[in-house]
């Protein structure tokens, strides 16, 4: 059966409706559960108003993600720790974008550049903070945007401070190459990356766009694990080699500030 077929049926639609019930169906039990603390599968499907075997499925399914654990003794099931680890993700980007938007504000300020905060997302760098200084007027949004690892200086700061098994994982994959000025190859770039964590700031020098250069330097937690990273970009003509010293001096002063802030040395 083609494609065509197959919408002109119906199949792929109650498949798609399915699915998404299915979805529902599962948030729902994770609302269950944080509202009364724990619950047997018979309670569950009961406000569901589902069959037990479909909520067993549901519960089932959750357990197996580490969303919601099972007690023995009582028959009942309770969030699991898998809740408060997305939590904690969650609660991190928060906190690092209320901490850091003053921060971004008066750096920006104060050099006249864009500055923006950028957390890992998978095998990228996102961009959760931005502040335009006055020199940047035109310079183009990053908010939100996801970007390269190996080839900004936000990515390479997140990346050298990954667990070497993770690091590597992401550095035996294909890098692509922006302008004739990127690192694709991986020797040269665990060499970089190991010069990221010495010098404590990283570099980007017309790797991603040609005309564009920016330093960046990490943002850690309170256990010292490295969380974002602070940087500071802007048009080569301005960010010159003699420049670049004092801003990445001035972005890891910074930085440090920002990880004070987010309780690292406490």
């Amino acid at each position: 059966m083609t494609g065509r077929q197959k919408k002109a049926s119906g199949k792929e639609p109650n498949r798609s409706a399915s699915a998404v019930q299915s979805v529902d169906r599962a948030v729902s039990v994770l609302e269950i559960l944080a509202r009364h603390g724990e619950a047997a599968v018979s309670e569950i499907a009961e406000e569901l108003d589902v069959h037990r075997s479909t909520a067993f499925r549901l519960v089932h399914a959750l357990e197996n993600r580490g969303l919601v654990s099972h007690s023995t003794e009582r028959g009942k099931y309770f969030l699991g720790a898998g809740v408060l680890r997305l939590a904690g993700a969650a609660a991190v980007r928060l906190d690092i974008s209320q901490e850091g938007a003053p921060v971004c504000r008066e750096l920006a300020d104060e050099l006249g550049e864009t500055v923006n905060i950028a957390v890992l997302d998978d095998d990228a760098a996102v961009n959760i903070m931005q502040a335009r200084g006055s020199a940047a007027v035109t310079a183009q949004n990053w908010l939100g945007r996801r970007t390269p690892l190996h080839a900004t200086s936000s990515g390479k700061v997140l990346l050298a401070h990954l667990p070497e098994a993770l690091r590597e994982g992401l550095l035996a994959r294909a890098l692509p190459r922006f302008t004739e000025h990127t690192v694709t190859g991986t020797a040269q770039l665990r060499a970089d990356l190991d010069a990221v964590v010495e010098q404590g700031h990283a570099r980007a020098l017309e790797e991603l766009e040609v005309g564009l250069t920016a330093v960046a330097a990490p943002v850690r937690a309170h256990d010292g694990k490295v969380i974002g990273a602070l940087s500071v970009s802007g048009p080569v003509y301005r960010l010159t080699e003699d420049r670049l010293g004092e801003l990445a001096e001035r972005t890891a002063a910074v930085a440090g500030d920002l990880s004070r802030r987010m309780g690292y040395g406490f």
